[in-house]
């Protein structure tokens, strides 16, 4: 008989520890054995909390020939050996926001505790030189070849990304840690590197001109992460379950985990990948929560799109080759590799013919979470009043009633004090784009139009709104705008009915001045 309550893995990165204590394991062991059997030196980058320790931490279990945790998995019908290797696994993500002393105390600590297996060569002092002796040493004390693991290999260099001197110093030191792994080629059996950025190999690997990086293989798609198959079979009960709690159909909760949490793609084709972070806290908390973007805010991202220009309607609808986003951080002449590589945006779709990707953010949680956390530099207000605003102005507009939302705004945006840069018609369509965005709504900023732009384009379940933003005129001169192009026009085919709605900003007051609806 199952147990009354199911164990989910929140934050257990630990593979034993989930299968001794029959937490929900999904099976990746395949996956496991096929990368263990074409290459020898791998790299995968997946966004943070996919489930990339995880996989480390598998592979540590697998060569270490822990047959008994494998029992009912993939594995089990795969492998005949069982052979037990040593094993270096290193995780480095305990080397995050460090500086250059910090990190080599890291290192140290992680070489010694090795050491205390294996012994140390007393002219070893080097990071470098301490790796390869533990290397050379688990090789002749054990008689076979040695595993090395590496875990979120780049947590060092990501907080830095955007301080050159900082990085090159940090990069130096992790440089000359990794460089044992081609000098050992002979002794080693399996190297495995995981993180979220793809460094230039140059500028890290520089030796390992070998290393396979599978980050974008279509028969590696689902290694982290739950696809919809393994959600549909394995946790079929897990919805169950949900839907009885939150009453509603499981039919329903599964549009509600896919909205939220679905729709990442690392190539294509891929299968449809549900973040397992926030699908697993969803079934545990019996709610849908915004999960993994609570579970760490992306300050090094909200710095880099200052320093890129980034407006927030920017972030999603991008098309680019496969160079522009499968990139080097470190040398990125613009936002989209680490928006790619973090997560906040994902494949979507691949035109062959042209050989062009078009990258989105992924779903709702990424979506709102992103939204929340760029409005602060667009309205400088108490957080609290602010998503209040939101979500009374989510009815309003729920309820077709624009007129009351847009005097809710105007209230609002009178009442806080405003950013500097708010002299530019851009500003006000970045802050109404953020707002409307975390109404749930689909929202476009200058959509293209055959006859020239509009401002914001907010499509509702019942009505599309096509809406033009003045600043310091009126809001006739903005509906003569909307006759004049003819916007409506474009829009009649989305079969939903068009309403214009003509917006003019008083800069003067830093609100909205007069506006005009027309059905």
């Amino acid at each position: 008989m199952e147990a009354l309550q199911r164990l989910y893995p929140i934050g257990i990165q630990t593979f034993s520890e989930i299968r001794e204590k029959n937490y929900l394991y999904i099976d990746k062991t395949e996956y496991v054995y096929r990368m263990t059997h074409f290459a020898k030196y791998v790299f995968l980058s997946r966004p943070r909390r996919f489930g990339k320790s995880l996989l480390a931490s598998t592979l540590h279990s697998y060569f270490s020939g822990r047959k008994d945790l494998f029992q009912g998995l993939a594995m089990e019908r795969l492998e005949k050996d069982w052979i037990e290797y040593p094993v270096l696994h290193f995780d480095m993500s305990t080397a995050k926001h460090v500086d250059k002393e910090q990190l080599l105390q890291e290192l140290n600590l992680k070489l010694s505790e090795y050491e205390g297996v294996y012994g140390k060569g007393q002219e070893e002092i080097n990071p470098n030189q301490r790796l390869m002796g533990l290397i050379k040493r688990a090789y002749e004390q054990t008689g076979r070849q040695v595993v090395v693991l590496i875990d979120e290999y780049d947590a060092p260099l990501l907080d830095v990304v955007h301080e050159k001197e900082n990085l090159g110093v940090l990069r130096n030191i992790m440089r000359n840690f990794y460089s044992p792994l081609k000098a050992c080629d002979p002794y080693l059996k399996y190297v495995f590197l995981t993180g979220i950025t793809k460094f230039s190999q140059l500028s890290i690997f520089s030796e390992l001109n070998n290393i396979k990086n599978i980050s974008m293989d279509e028969p590696y798609a689902a290694i982290c992460g739950i696809t919809e198959d393994e959600m549909l079979t394995q946790m079929k009960e897990d919805v169950e379950r949900l839907a009885v709690k939150l009453e509603i159909t499981p039919e329903e909760v599964l549009l509600k985990l896919k909205e939220n949490y679905d729709g990442y793609h690392f190539t294509y084709p891929s299968p449809d990948i549900y973040n397992p972070f926030s699908l697993l806290n969803a079934f545990a908390d019996g709610k849908f929560g915004s999960y993994w973007f609570g579970s760490g805010t992306p300050t090094y991202l909200i710095k880099m799109l200052e320093k890129f220009g980034v407006e927030p309607s920017e972030i999603g609808n991008n098309h680019a080759e496969v160079s522009a986003f499968d990139a080097p951080t470190e040398t990125m002449t613009d936002i989209i590799p680490l928006l790619y590589q973090s997560g906040y945006i994902t494949i979507k779709d691949y035109d062959e013919s042209i050989d062009l990707y078009t990258l989105d953010i992924p779903n709702k949680e990424v979506r709102l979470g992103l939204m929340k956390s760029l409005l602060p530099n667009y309205v400088a207000s108490k957080t609290r009043e602010t998503t209040t605003m939101v979500a009374y102005l989510s009815r309003d507009i729920r309820n077709d009633d624009m007129d009351s939302a847009l005097r809710r705004l105007q209230t609002f945006l009178s009442t806080i004090p405003y950013c500097d840069n708010t002299r530019y018609e851009g500003h006000y369509q970045q802050m109404f784009y953020i707002i409307f965005s975390l109404l749930g709504s689909f929202v476009d900023v200058e959509v293209r139009t055959p006859r020239g732009r509009v401002d914001v384009v907010l499509r509702t379940k019942t009505t599309l709104y096509v809406m033009e933003l003045k600043l310091d005129k009126t809001a006739g001169e903005a509906i003569e705008q909307i006759n004049l192009k003819n916007y409506p026009e474009r829009f009649a085919l989305c079969g939903l009915p068009v309403v214009k709605v003509a917006i003019n900003f008083d800069s003067e007051r830093g609100t909205i001045g007069d506006w005009m609806i027309e059905k």
